[in-house]
């Protein structure tokens, strides 16, 4: 059956589409947080089948075959290519309605040309016409790249990492997109981790150096922040179930660093009272460098404990958290403010029941010269479908300036994600159209188109100097 992408896909009136054809779809693309495989970019990658560039990584896909009662060997197995093609061709007739049925059909018509509902009964006709023009020079990774007019793409880093590929791109002159890292610095705070021990040792062998108290440690961390920012890094990223702010001297700190290098056990205060430490000292380092922080808080990860213990994280198994944590993030933000030395901020809630809560924090602390200096972060993971972005960016009009939103960021594993930024340009033209149809806000193009401009490009432009 022929595809339902056309010209005005979920452009449902004249002035959204209007703003979309005129003004959002021609512009270029800030991707300010991704996690693509750097190395595949820099190695430009050919991928052999459809599965290896679609299906390999992208855990929202994994999820919905699993909800299918697909068999995990279908999933993340050992079976051939085409047998999990036809799995997941098996499984998208029935995801109407979740936005993976958008994108999956959207993605196949922009980079593969292909107009049709997929299904078992034409999963062959489009995997051998996928397979054809992968073998084609304009199928590598960067092609599929430059398909979207991408200027920018922020990677997800572990501050461990050595990022010579960021450097063989960024020395590349024939590859005009810059391909820069963030600086994901969870292990620098989550001191109970089980992973943290290890990671520590990690730390120790890359930077040569001894870490034998919290000073060293936090000499070796500034020293890895300086090497990502000399990599072009601007932007740091954390992530939190909630957030406990409790802070204390710095000696009790000291004192539970060095228990924990003794491995010794640590109660709940201890660990938050450290994690504290640890997140006011890095953003006093991303303020003085003049990086953005990210904190995105609510995500209950890893629930389902065996297949953790087979696959590990980021594979599928995540949910909605529904703590609290309103008091300790004004807190986190206050003490930084206190200081004169509170970061550019972007604050994303996986938990939409809390949009209020952030639209109505993110106003209290700004700076002259700088537009919306805490940002409401984008509708993220399971808020990244039609309803869920237009809430967030109704609370963010609503409470704050929504033309100074810095707009849409893919988080994606999957290069044939860019699309989600057509997605999302789609429906904000739609939502400022349908405003502007009913007179809640003037229908004048001009304005309006100004407004979809810095939302869709200029705005990113601006907060993050890249």
């Amino acid at each position: 059956m022929k595809g339902f992408i056309n010209k005005n896909f979920l452009l449902q009136n004249k002035t959204a589409k209007i703003l979309y054809h005129n003004y959002a779809k021609r512009l270029p693309i800030i991707d300010y947080h991704s996690h693509l495989e750097v190395n595949e970019i820099a190695e430009d990658r050919k991928y052999k089948t459809l599965t290896d560039l679609w299906l390999s990584r992208d855990h929202y896909k994994w999820r919905a075959m699993r909800i299918n009662g697909i068999d995990e060997r279908y999933i993340t197995g050992k079976t051939t290519a085409w047998d999990k093609f036809f799995k997941w061709s098996q499984t998208i007739p029935y995801c109407i309605g979740n936005p993976i049925y958008h994108w999956t059909h959207l993605e196949l018509k922009r980079y593969f040309g292909i107009d049709l509902l997929l299904s078992p009964s034409n999963a062959e006709e489009v995997w051998k016409k996928c397979n054809a023009k992968l073998k084609l020079e304009d199928y590598s990774s960067r092609e599929l790249i430059k398909r979207y007019n991408i200027k920018v793409i922020c990677t997800t880093n572990d501050p461990i990492d050595v990022l010579k590929y960021h450097s063989i791109i960024a020395k590349d002159e024939s590859f005009k997109v810059k391909v820069l890292p963030t600086m994901r610095n969870d292990m620098c705070i989550d001191i109970s981790n089980k992973g943290f021990g290890r990671w520590l040792e990690r730390l120790i062998d890359s930077s040569n150096k001894t870490i034998k108290d919290l000073d060293d440690f936090k000499n070796v961390i500034i020293e890895r922040i300086e090497y990502f920012n000399k990599n072009g890094c601007r932007i740091s990223d954390h992530s939190f179930e909630s957030i406990n702010f409790i802070q204390a001297k710095e000696l009790e700190i000291k004192h539970i660093f060095n228990k924990k290098l003794e491995t010794k056990t640590l109660n709940k205060e201890d660990i938050d009272k450290f994690k504290t430490h640890m997140m006011i000292f890095l953003g006093r380092q991303y303020y003085r460098l003049g990086w953005t922080m990210q904190l995105r808080i609510g995500a209950l990860r890893n629930n389902n404990s065996r297949m953790f213990k087979l696959l590990g994280s980021d594979t599928g198994f995540d949910s909605i958290s529904d703590l609290v944590f309103a008091k300790s993030l004004v807190k986190l933000l206050n003490a930084l403010e206190e200081m004169h030395q509170l970061p550019k901020t972007i604050v994303y809630c996986l938990n939409p029941g809390f949009n209020e809560v952030i639209g109505s924090i993110i106003g209290c602390f700004n700076q002259k010269g700088i537009h919306s200096k805490i940002q409401f972060g984008p509708a993220w993971w399971f808020n990244d479908y039609k309803d869920g972005m237009e809430k967030q960016m109704i609370v963010l009009a609503n409470f704050s300036l929504f033309s100074s939103f810095i707009g849409m960021t893919t988080d994606s594993r999957s290069l044939l994600s860019f699309s989600r930024h057509e997605y999302f340009r789609r429906i904000l033209c739609n939502l400022i159209g349908k405003w502007a149809e009913d007179g809640e806000v003037p229908k004048d193009i001009e304005i309006l188109g100004d407004i979809i401009n810095k939302i869709c490009f200029n705005n990113a432009k601006e907060y993050f100097k890249l």
